[in-house]
């Protein structure tokens, strides 16, 4: 962890574990008129599972193919937001908010590449993954308790499809699953 990223932590302390699961709960009851929002938990839920193991990895090679698994997951899925939910936060008044999920998301991917330059298990490799998995918890809080909530509020449903059908395209394309 950089001289910087400890002062943020310490100025910005992360949320609780019991605020995550609150937020996760309270975004599951969003998600039963949101399709697209069920989708985008089951995902954090997938990627919370990959920093899992790639966190208890007892070898170099489980290291590597556990962090590859998670990156291509996570980028899928940060690419599915980009191109349809964060402009629908854009659309709905919260530009603010956009921005800030866009820069987070590009910083993860920053560090993930810094990961990957690193000996698998070493003491700096488990400190960046560590690191890595705050941000993207503390993200996923974010998004969670504030920023989807207020697509879901306030589209109709006809946007709620559309939403669902273009998330679901994005993510799929990434991941290699949708014909070209």
């Amino acid at each position: 962890m950089s001289f910087l990223d400890k002062i943020a932590a310490a100025i910005t302390p992360p949320e609780s574990d019991e605020a995550r699961v609150r937020a996760h709960e309270d975004a599951q009851v969003l998600a039963a008129s949101n399709p697209w929002l069920e989708r985008a938990l089951h995902h954090h839920e997938q990627i919370a599972a990959a920093f899992e193991r790639a966190r208890h990895a007892t070898n170099p090679g489980d290291a590597t193919k556990a962090v590859r698994q998670l990156a291509e997951l996570l980028i899928a899925h940060s690419v599915a937001e980009e191109v349809v939910l964060y402009p629908a936060l854009v659309m709905e008044g919260h530009k603010g908010h956009a921005t800030m999920a866009y820069e987070e998301q590009q910083l993860a991917k920053v560090q993930l590449a810094e990961l990957e330059k690193l000996p698998p298990l070493s003491q700096e490799w488990r400190d960046k993954l560590e690191h890595i998995r705050g941000a993207v918890l503390h993200h996923i809080y974010e998004e969670e308790s504030v920023w989807f909530p207020e697509i879901a509020k306030a589209v109709s449903d006809t946007d709620r499809a559309m939403l669902d059908q273009r998330f679901t395209e994005e993510f799929n394309r990434y991941m290699g699953t949708v014909p070209a």
